[in-house]
């Protein structure tokens, strides 16, 4: 935690005579943003002369009555126990602050930083680095210069900007500002892992303004979300630093969680995640049987295909994909939309393929082949439901495929009586398609147990 201060005085040093100080401004920043402010005049019980008036604003018509400091010792220390102080040239505020302590009798002592000194290091080159030409050279706007809070909201501003600047630039080695952003990061540490159960669901992180910046699932998000804060990867550090809220969705079991990431990902595009993202499938594997009986392949736009067997986003993917079960199963080219269709196919000269391109291979025992690959891609059954556990004990969780399609998925009392399709599809909600939601699927059904209810 931080304090941002800044004073007004009414001289350029302390002059051991209480009541120097004119106004002052404490901000409490939590490593993310301003949490509580404190401002107010004092009375510095002593004459304001025109010189500091001029470049204050404050006379002495406006600081009479206002409290004098010893008034607002104990809110100061109060406001600053435990945190770093922090001032745009810190040893003149600091200066003042522990004067006034000191004619109390009180030893006032607190860690600093100099958003002066931080500013030298974290933007080099500047011209002058008061902090006017600063908040002008990086827009920052300050509409009560040489007032207290004016001055102490534009140093939090710019302490932003250098918390920013280090986390652009990982290769600078500066103790004291490692050590503010390790802190930071451990904050919001805790605060996320307060925020998370050992539950398997789905978690959103957000950043300051409230946008998503990644989606991830576990069975345990409190474990996964962990295990970001161990990353020693550069772009997992720059995501913790502009991590400042998280979200969770409890899904009671692995296979909806799989499905809801990836809709959810698709849906937002958050900037951290890589996979999953793409939502437009141009090409895909399409498959059919000839008027010969034998199982052909082809690579088909997605819109026109027919019998969908893999999609993809890309014609080259698809390429790609094809190539490599051709390879696989010894798949013949002609039969693949690969060379002409009265070709003897190139990789049957070089025995790849087994021939039935020229009349060696029987269609049952290519088909064979073939048929292996469709078992792998499509679902048995066309329309059922599986039954998994829900997110509590008492709960069961339906996953809805129709016409061989993931639909949805949805929950229900395991005290109720459901059975007939209408009753299963009424429970499900309804979740936008997107093709590689069946590859989880069936990725999912070949790993686990489950139950299956034929509609």
């Amino acid at each position: 935690m931080f304090a941002i201060i800044d004073i007004e005085t009414c001289g350029g040093k302390f002059e051991f005579r209480r009541g120097r100080i004119t106004e002052i401004c404490i901000l409490i920043h939590d490593g993310l943003t301003v949490t509580e402010k404190f401002t107010t005049l004092l009375d510095p019980e002593c004459y304001i002369s025109p010189f500091y008036t001029n470049i204050t604003g404050i006379t002495n018509d406006m600081v009479m009555g206002a409290p004098k400091f010893h008034e607002v010792a104990k809110k100061i220390i109060d406001l600053t126990e435990g945190k770093i102080f922090i001032a745009h040239n810190v040893g003149f505020d600091y200066g003042f602050i522990k004067s006034e302590f000191d004619s109390l009798g009180y030893k006032y002592k607190r860690e600093t930083l100099c958003t002066v000194r931080l500013s030298r290091k974290l933007l080099p080159g500047k011209v002058s680095y008061s902090l006017g030409n600063l908040c002008q050279s990086l827009g920052i706007e300050n509409e009560a210069r040489h007032r207290a809070e004016g001055d102490a909201v534009a140093t939090a501003k710019l302490f932003d900007i250098l918390m920013l600047a280090k986390s652009a630039n990982p290769q600078y080695k500066n103790q004291g500002v490692d050590e503010l952003m390790t802190r930071r990061i451990d904050k919001i540490k805790q605060y996320i892992l307060d925020k998370l159960p050992e539950e398997c669901g789905v978690y959103y992180f957000l950043d300051k303004t409230g946008n998503i910046i990644y989606i991830g699932k576990s069975v345990n998000v409190y474990n996964r979300a962990m295990s970001h804060f161990n990353t020693k990867e550069q772009k997992g550090k720059k995501m913790l630093n502009d991590l400042y809220n998280v979200d969770f969705v409890p899904t009671g079991n692995e296979l909806i969680a799989l499905l809801l990431e990836s809709e959810e990902i698709k849906k937002h595009k958050p900037r951290y995640n890589k996979a999953r993202k793409a939502h437009q499938f141009t090409h895909c594997i399409d498959w059919f049987k000839d008027d010969k009986g034998i199982i052909n392949f082809k690579i088909a736009e997605y819109e026109e295909s027919e019998n969908a067997l893999l999609s993809f986003t890309s014609y080259l993917s698809a390429r790609e994909r094809l190539e490599s079960l051709i390879d696989e199963y010894s798949l013949c080219l002609r039969y693949c939309g690969l060379t002409g269709e009265d070709a003897v196919c190139f990789n049957h000269q070089i025995k790849k393929c087994n021939g039935i391109c020229d009349g060696q291979e029987e269609t049952e025992v290519y088909n064979k082949r073939a048929n292996d690959i469709l078992k792998n891609y499509i679902f048995i059954n066309p329309d059922f439901v599986l039954v998994d556990k829900g997110r509590t004990p008492e709960e069961r969780a339906v996953i809805l495929i129709e016409n061989g399609h993931y639909s949805g998925f949805g929950y229900f009392d395991s005290s109720e009586s459901v059975s007939s399709p209408e009753e299963f599809k009424s429970i499900v909600k309804k979740a936008a398609y997107y093709p590689d939601a069946d590859d989880l699927l069936r990725s999912w059904m070949k790993q686990n147990k489950y139950k299956s209810i034929l509609l």
